[in-house]
């Protein structure tokens, strides 16, 4: 039995791109994992400089996860083990950049979140986070991102936009911008205006009663 050329190509090409994207992203991880690590640092001093009640923390969750928590937010990084292409229907499949080399679609991504810090504190388990921002870095380690507002629009020139610390620090700055603008509202009155006899014998704050930033509201709205 032989091999056939077509199928070791394939085989090994295709692991070979794989693998270069996931080292392109990891490497990229660590660099949002210092550059955070480094404002909050910078955030703490500052504070402490001018005698501001506001707290800072940096938390390490493994290789492919950390959090920040500040002014009552927490983002969390998130990265993806795995390596993804996009559908034929993407914008991204449709510019010059990925005509010209398809294997530049194939990407890591790392994902945002943002949640309320009392989420975490009094473990109110039902209660929303939203993925601000998805960024998507290849094996050229060029990068675009999905997102809200600051993220969304400021990041998403696949073909020119390249990760740099300069690049990373400013989507780290953009993130903590949008999380801190990103507003906690009451949601519509008749949506919680009846409570059950269960729910008011638990601890409402803490199991069940939900909250989240746009509660009640279309989050796609953010954009408008």
């Amino acid at each position: 039995m032989e091999l056939k050329e077509s199928l070791k190509n394939l085989v090994f090409d295709k692991s070979d791109l794989k693998r270069q994207v996931y080292y392109a992203t990891k490497e990229t991880f660590e660099m949002f994992r210092n550059t955070t690590r480094e404002l909050m640092s910078l955030f703490e001093e500052q504070a402490h400089k001018e005698g501001r009640d506001v707290h800072f923390s940096f938390t390490d969750h493994g290789d492919f996860e950390f959090e920040v928590k500040f002014a009552g937010d927490v983002l969390v990084f998130v990265m993806h083990s795995n390596v993804f292409e996009f559908s034929r229907d993407h914008q991204v499949m449709k510019s010059p950049y990925i005509r010209d080399d398809k294997r530049r679609s194939y990407c890591g991504v790392i994902r945002i979140y943002n949640f309320l810090a009392d989420s975490f504190l009094y473990n109110r388990d039902q209660d929303l986070g939203y993925m601000i921002g998805r960024v998507f870095v290849n094996n050229e380690k060029h990068y675009f991102i999905e997102g809200k507002r600051e993220l969304g629009m400021l990041y998403n020139n696949f073909n020119t936009s390249l990760i740099t610390s300069e690049s990373v620090q400013s989507i780290v700055e953009s993130a903590i911008e949008y999380t801190t603008n990103f507003d906690l509202l009451t949601p519509p009155y008749d949506e919680v205006k009846l409570v059950s006899v269960g729910e008011m014998r638990s601890d409402l704050d803490k199991k069940s009663l939900v909250t989240g930033k746009r509660l009640g509201f279309r989050f796609q709205a953010d954009t408008d």
